[in-house]
């Protein structure tokens, strides 16, 4: 079994965003010359997540609406993390929600997707550097 490893590098000029990097993936796989096996995609950050749904802008609205209802930016005070001079909870909560990582099938050497399946990368705290781990591993 042959494996390839390669980073995807953010840095958002917002808070939040959700950037759909199925594209860069199969770049990567494509790289990796893998034609059978899987592809795990990992957020390496603990204020982002990747998850895998469909590509629509009303859904991205959604999501946004719902995470930020479910755990609000503001106040910062009602969160104890908060009291470590961080202002970034609800980021660790939306995560938590959202998921870490997402496993995908390679068949043909392409992303094994059902209907409208992506891969999305969700920043909940941005405007700084983080990164998100491609590991493509089979034959």
């Amino acid at each position: 079994m042959k494996s390839y490893r390669e980073e995807i590098w953010f840095n958002t000029k917002t808070r939040r965003a959700y950037i759909n990097i199925s594209d860069q993936v199969q770049k990567i796989i494509d790289q990796s010359g893998i034609k059978e096996g899987l592809c795990l995609v990992n957020a390496m950050h603990i204020t982002a997540s990747v998850y895998i749904n469909d590509d629509e802008d009303g859904l991205l609205q959604d999501y946004d609406d719902w995470l930020e209802k479910l755990a609000p930016h503001e106040p910062i005070s009602k969160y104890r993390h908060n009291n470590t001079g961080e202002d970034n909870a609800d980021a660790h909560l939306k995560r938590q929600i959202m998921g870490r990582e997402v496993v995908v099938a390679i068949t043909n050497g392409k992303l094994d997707f059902g209907p409208w399946e992506q891969i999305f990368y969700g920043e909940f705290d941005g405007r700084r550097r983080k990164r998100v781990l491609v590991k493509v591993m089979g034959e």
